[in-house]
């Protein structure tokens, strides 16, 4: 299962696809600006969500 901990005070959730429940993974995307912009993506294609943010930050994710 994806776990999402945060870098400032160790908090974690796991995250699955709510359709097929496979975990989700870490990945961006790129903003007309350049900027980047951390997501959270079902590998089999039902779609992607902001990642978590705790403390002010995206959580990360080591899958």
């Amino acid at each position: 299962m994806a776990l999402y901990t945060c870098p400032s005070c160790d908090m974690s959730v796991n995250t699955t696809c709510g359709k097929c429940g496979a975990d989700l993974v870490n990945d961006a995307i790129v903003k007309d600006d350049g900027t980047r912009v951390g997501i959270s993506a079902c590998p089999d294609g039902h779609g992607k969500i902001k990642s978590p943010m705790c403390c002010g930050s995206d959580m990360a994710c080591s899958v």
